[in-house]
C-alpha cells in the first residue's frame, strides 16, 4: 500500500502542478489585461504593472487550490482508469474506502500548503500589490490598521474609521501640515459624502487650527473638502475580509466586539479561512468516484470540463452561503462549512452508489 500511495501522490502532484501552471497563466493574463487600461496614469509603468500581477499571484494560488486539486486528481485518476490500472488495484483487494483514505492523506499535504499560503503569503502580497498600484497612480501612501484606514495625501494625513457600502465615510480625521512639517489644523467630521470631481461634503466638523503658539477651535456644520480620494480608490485601498489573514481577522473581530460593533462579516470570513483548506481534501475525495464514472463515459476534455464545472460550482456556493449567512444572521461556522459539507455528502453518496453497482 505504501508503494501505491507514493505512486498516486506522484501522479496527482504532477497533474495538479500542470493544472496550476495553466490556471495561473490564465489569471495572470486577465490581471495584465485589466491593468493595461491604467498604463500611463501617474507613474504606473509596465514594470509596475508586472510587479502588481506577480504580487497578485499568491492570492490566486490560494483561491484556486481546491479547483486545481480537483482537476489534477480527476485527470490523474481518469488516466489510471483508462490504462486499466484502477481495475488492477480493485481486483488486488484495494477498496474504494482505502483509495479515498489515500487521497485524503495526499489532500492533507495540499491543505497544509493552502493554509500556509492563505495565512502568511497571500495577504501581505495582496496588500503590497494594492499599495504599489495606488501609490503609482495617485501618489497616495495608504495602510489599514485597527483604527481604520490611514492615507497620506500630499501634506495631509487622513484617517477614516469606517467606509459604508455607499462610499459614505464615517469618522474622518484630517491632519494638515505646512511645508515645514508643522501641524496647521486637525479636523474631525462625523460623516463625509462624495460629491464630484474629488470633492467631499463633510458634516458636523470640529476643527482646531494652530497659528504660532495659539490655537482656535471651530464647529462647522458642513465643509467642502478636496482630496485625491475617490470612492473607487477607497474600495481598492480598504482590505476585504476575504483577503485578510486568519489572525488579523480574529484580532479585528475581537476589536469590533469590544466596541460593540457588528462583526458577523468578519466572523464568517474567519471561519471560511479556517475551513477552506478542508475543501481541498473534500474535492480530491470527490474526484475518486467522478473520475471512474467519467473515465468510462468520456474523454480527457470532458473530464477537465467536468472538473472546472465542479470547481466553479463550489466557488459560487462558497460566496453564496457567505452572503446568505450575512443577510440572515446564520451562525458563522454553518455559513463557512455548508459548501464543503455539501460536496462531502455528494462524494460519499457517489462512492456508495458506485459500490452498490
Amino acid at each position: 500500500m505504501r508503494i501505491l500511495r507514493r505512486y498516486l501522490a506522484t501522479e496527482i502532484v504532477a497533474a495538479t502542478a500542470l493544472v496550476f501552471a495553466a490556471l495561473l497563466m490564465l489569471f495572470a493574463f486577465f490581471d495584465l489585461v485589466e491593468q493595461i487600461k491604467d498604463l500611463g496614469r501617474g507613474v504606473y509603468t509596465m514594470r509596475r504593472i508586472l510587479i502588481y500581477v506577480l504580487l497578485s499571484m499568491p492570492d490566486h494560488v490560494y483561491v484556486l487550490f481546491p479547483v486545481a486539486a480537483l482537476i489534477g486528481t480527476l485527470f490523474a485518476l481518469a488516466q489510471l482508469v483508462a490504462g486499466s490500472e484502477y481495475t488492477v488495484m480493485r481486483t488486488s483487494g484495494v477498496s474504494t474506502a482505502s483509495l479515498a483514505a489515500t487521497l485524503a492523506m495526499i489532500g492533507c499535504f495540499f491543505a497544509a500548503l493552502t493554509l500556509v499560503i492563505g495565512e502568511f503569503v497571500a495577504p501581505p502580497a495582496e496588500q503590497l500589490a494594492q499599495r504599489v498600484r495606488s501609490q503609482a497612480i495617485t501618489g497616495l501612501v495608504a495602510q489599514e490598521f485597527r483604527s481604520g484606514l490611514w492615507v497620506k495625501d500630499d501634506k495631509s494625513f487622513i484617517n477614516v474609521v469606517e467606509v459604508l457600502p455607499d462610499s459614505t465615510l464615517r469618522g474622518v480625521r484630517i491632519y494638515e501640515f505646512d511645508g515645514d512639517s508643522r501641524l496647521r489644523s486637525i479636523s474631525y467630521a462625523q460623516r463625509g459624502a462624495y460629491q464630484s470631481d474629488r470633492h467631499w461634503l463633510l458634516k458636523d466638523v470640529a476643527q482646531t487650527r494652530f497659528e504660532g503658539m495659539q490655537s482656535s477651535a471651530h464647529e462647522i456644520p458642513e465643509m467642502r473638502w478636496q482630496s485625491v480620494l475617490e470612492p473607487d480608490l477607497i474600495s481598492v485601498l480598504m482590505i476585504r475580509p476575504e483577503q485578510m489573514s486568519a489572525w488579523n481577522l480574529y484580532s479585528y473581530t475581537q476589536h469590533l466586539k469590544d466596541n460593540r460593533q457588528k462583526a458577523l462579516r468578519y466572523e464568517i470570513a474567519l471561519w471560511t479561512k479556517l475551513t477552506y483548506p478542508l475543501a481541498v481534501v473534500v474535492m480530491m475525495v470527490l474526484a475518486l468516484p467522478f473520475a471512474y464514472f467519467q473515465g468510462r463515459q468520456a474523454g480527457v476534455g470532458a473530464k477537465i470540463f467536468a472538473g472546472i464545472m465542479l470547481g466553479i460550482t463550489f466557488h459560487f456556493l462558497n460566496r453564496l452561503f457567505s452572503h446568505l449567512g450575512l443577510l440572515n444572521d446564520w451562525p458563522p461556522v454553518m455559513s463557512a462549512l455548508m459548501p464543503t459539507v455539501t460536496f462531502l455528502a455528494i462524494a460519499m453518496g457517489m462512492m456508495w452508489w458506485q459500490e452498490r453497482r
